[in-house]
């Protein structure tokens, strides 16, 4: 060029030579404007993709590599951040004196760059090196607790001292004020301020705990905490809601308390203020609570206590499994005697079970119960293992030493839940199987295979609109969630064996032994009312209709391949509605011969529910509706697709998620406008005197009239009635079902003759009219369109291949 040229170097003096191993000349005058920056953040990444780097700090003495290094170092900042990996391997950085590297980390620290410090920290593996606290707090007072997490992850005494150290901020007199006077140059919002509260951080405590496997006892203050909240939870629901019984809120209590003073005191506090001051003296008698710490009155109250009230708790109360006449007429019952419940505790009792629990085509009914915790330990393990089948009940007792994790224990709980052939049914069991996981290591060790479940709550609406069966004028039909006191099973129990479940035992002690009666007929209940709710035929047709457990978990449509048991389906046999949002993949649905009913833009989503409970259809839905969808008709009837997706990738997955076997002659097999699928012929001679007849054909000059029926008469197929196309699977209506006079069909619908073009006439031999709505189709370009679309998931015999390439 003849304008002068400036060095690259001179105009980012900042930078080194070496960063390219070559110079680059920079043109001002062909340039102007343009940031040299930016220009060399381009080049650097055209270098880095081109692999060109020709950096060798081998080729550099101790000093200039290091000077290099240096340069390179203060770039780290300046440079867009995925370029820093790339800068930090080239030169090599992390070989640089952690001196250096963590004197360059305390600089930004200084300069208020705390996320540009902890993400370069943690690259750079400086975390050792580093003091965690100094480095985190900044973090959690600006609200990124996140990037502190990664700061500390994989360095255990890291994790630990995080912990550790939010723990401390979970103290009752804790005030954010003191940390932000040791950090007075942060500038903190409030809602910052409000993110640092004892009752937050405690989450965050118990979370981190869980992930990072720290031991409670390093946190003291966010377990207070918890206990604390879970004691007055309980005080709540046995004193104002009138929940629990007193022997299972005291059961609880003591869990709760354990020999924390402090808590123990609240206790007695909580009882003055809920219950009387009686209890409120028997319990801080049981405590031994030292006089000066008793709230007013309680002292006193002690001294008065006869001898025999000054204990809690008496003989236990012998029970009979039959209940009380109004405990009958209120609650479901177990409809089994106390000699078909088998209490199963050791290696011969289970091999009893096996032999009926575990028999080729049965349905068991699977329950399990475990020790409420009340978020103090985040995970559970089972208590109690319920199996109902047949006219039995067996109960595995998981709390007997060695019987949990004797071999033949796990072995059959494996054989259960993996034998395809055996229906095990449940309500709500992700709990279950997370409590089941926790309980044996070797279940995640070795996974469990899950084949043969159905969980009720999926299939809960399908459920209670087959079974029950009101009056014509009968109150209406509580769907799941809806106006209802009882909730999940004993709502669906209550809706199909018109009484609910008694749930006054499910939060019990279910660790303590021996079990209380009423605790075994709970947990006898729990069980045997899945097979009372679902017989064996609707739980296998359930199991059809069911999407796979990975779609129903997320939520979305995306099983590429049917499940192994679903029954291959003609598309007409595949009857859906889509959601307003979904209009497209509906069109491409009914061209491809499935029943469609598609919303309009105006219509609210629930139509789409009175639809399918309406017409036994399938909804198709995406986004936020689908959560509301799914409550009314059940998570086997309600599937979410991808919005994202295109319209045509939407339809293959819905067919290849139901089994269609989609063929050529299923497209077009229904109309496009109204979604019937019946037709009938009509042949060019009848569509000419019909538009003639109705005015659509006719012409200025009658020498055009004459010219056009001369082209007509030329055609070999005049006065010949075409044969009804192979690709079009339909019914056929004939043409002696159209009114001559009206041209209208039974229905009424006339004839849409404005729809065809005359010019169209000397090409088109046949023309396909829809009785319902009265739209006319002819051959074109259309079905090769659709056919080559959807060829990958088409069903093509030999002969239709061979009829296709002729």
């Amino acid at each position: 060029s003849v304008s002068p040229t400036v060095s690259f170097h001179k105009m980012c003096p900042e930078f080194p030579l070496e960063y390219f191993g070559c110079r680059f000349s920079w043109n001002a005058d062909l340039m102007p404007g343009l940031d040299p920056v930016v220009l060399r953040d381009q080049l650097f990444m055209l270098w880095n993709q081109k692999d060109l780097q020709t950096v060798t700090l081998s080729s550099l003495s101790e000093q200039q590599a290091l000077a290099l290094q240096r340069r390179a170092l203060n770039l780290l900042i300046d440079t867009q951040a995925s370029f820093v990996d790339g800068l930090i391997n080239i030169y090599q950085l992390n070989s640089l004196d952690p001196a250096i590297l963590v004197l360059y980390i305390m600089n930004l620290m200084s300069l208020r760059c705390y996320k540009e410090a902890a993400v370069l920290s943690v690259k750079l593996k400086l975390q050792k090196d580093l003091n965690m606290e100094e480095m985190c707090v900044p973090l959690i007072l600006q609200n990124k607790l996140p990037l502190a997490e990664s700061f500390v992850t994989g360095h255990y005494h890291l994790e630990q001292q995080l912990v550790t150290l939010l723990d401390s901020w979970c103290h009752a007199y804790f005030s954010v004020d003191e940390i932000s006077r040791r950090y007075p140059r942060l500038s903190l919002t409030k809602h910052c301020m409000s993110q640092i509260q004892p009752k937050l951080l405690a989450k965050h405590v118990f979370r981190l705990m869980e992930k990072f496997n720290i031991d409670q006892g390093l946190c003291p203050n966010a377990l207070h905490k918890r206990r604390l909240d879970s004691l007055r939870f309980l005080m709540y629901k046995t004193f104002v809601e009138k929940g629990m019984t007193e022997e299972i809120w005291s059961d609880h209590v003591q869990y709760v308390v354990a020999d924390d003073l402090e808590l123990r005191i609240s206790l007695v506090e909580l009882l003055v203020r809920y219950s009387d001051i009686q209890k409120a003296a028997q319990w801080a008698l049981r405590y031994n609570i030292p006089r000066n710490r008793l709230p007013c009155g309680v002292w006193e109250t002690q001294q008065d206590l006869l001898p025999d009230l000054q204990h809690i708790g008496g003989s236990a109360q012998t029970e009979d499994w039959i209940p009380s006449q109004s405990h009958c007429q209120k609650f479901y019952q177990v409809p089994l005697t106390k000699d078909k419940v088998h209490y199963v505790d050791s290696p011969e009792a289970l091999q009893r079970c096996r032999n009926i629990v575990l028999k080729e085509g049965g349905v068991v009914g699977v329950d399990m119960e475990w020790q409420p915790t009340f978020g103090c330990i985040s995970t559970q393990r089972v208590a109690l293992i319920q199996l109902a089948a047949l006219d039995q009940v067996f109960l595995l007792d998981l709390c007997v030493a060695g019987f949990c994790q004797h071999p033949g224990t796990v072995s059959f709980i494996r054989s259960l839940f993996s034998d395809r052939s055996i229906i095990k049914l449940g309500y709500g069991m992700s709990g279950d199987i997370k409590c089941l996981l926790a309980t044996w290591q070797q279940l995640l060790e070795e996974p469990l295979k899950m084949e043969g479940v159905l969980d009720l709550l999926k299939i809960h609406p399908k459920i209670q609109r087959q079974k029950i069966n009101r009056p014509q004028n009968g109150p209406k039909e509580v769907l799941v969630g809806e106006g209802s006191s009882e909730k999940g099973l004993s709502l669906l129990v209550q809706q199909v064996l018109k009484k609910p479940l008694d749930k006054t035992e499910q939060m019990s002690n279910w660790e303590k032994r021996p079990l209380r009666i009423s605790q075994i007929r709970y947990a006898v209940a729990d069980a045997c009312c899945l097979l009372e709710s679902c017989d064996k035929e609707e739980c296998q047709g359930a199991q059809r209709v069911s999407p796979p457990r990975s779609d129903t978990e997320k939520g979305l449509l995306c099983g590429e391949k049917p499940s192994e048991d679903t029954p291959p389906l003609p598309p007409q046999h595949l009857r859906v509605v889509c959601d307003n949002m979904l209009q497209g993949l509906g069109r491409y649905l009914r061209c491809l011969g499935v029943d469609v009913i598609m919303l309009e833009n105006t219509d609210d989503h629930r139509v789409a529910a009175k639809l399918a409970q309406a017409e036994g259809r399938f909804i198709l839905t995406c986004g936020q509706p689908y959560q509301t969808l799914r409550s009314q008709v059940g998570e086997g009837r309600c599937l979410s697709l991808d919005c994202a997706e295109k319209a045509r990738d939407q339809a293959a997955r819905v067919l290849r998620h139901f089994n269609v076997q989609l063929k050529p002659c299923d497209i077009f097999s229904r109309c496009q406008a109204c979604n019937s699928d019946q037709y009938t012929a009509v042949p060019r001679k009848d569509m000419v005197r019909m538009l003639k007849r109705k005015g659509f054909l006719q012409d200025d000059s009658e020498h055009t009239h004459q010219q056009e029926e001369g082209k007509l008469d030329d055609f070999p197929t005049r006065g010949v009635i075409p044969e009804i196309p192979r690709y079009v699977e339909c019914q056929w209506a004939p043409l002696s079902e159209l009114d001559p006079d009206t041209l209208t069909f039974p229905g009424g619908a006339p004839i849409q003759l404005h729809t065809v073009p005359p010019a169209l006439l000397p090409r088109i031999s046949l023309f396909y009219v829809c009785t319902r709505c009265g739209k006319v189709f002819w051959e074109g370009t259309h079905y090769g369109h659709v056919l080559s679309m959807f060829h990958d998931i088409l069903h093509i015999t030999d002969t239709e291949a061979e009829a296709q390439q002729h």
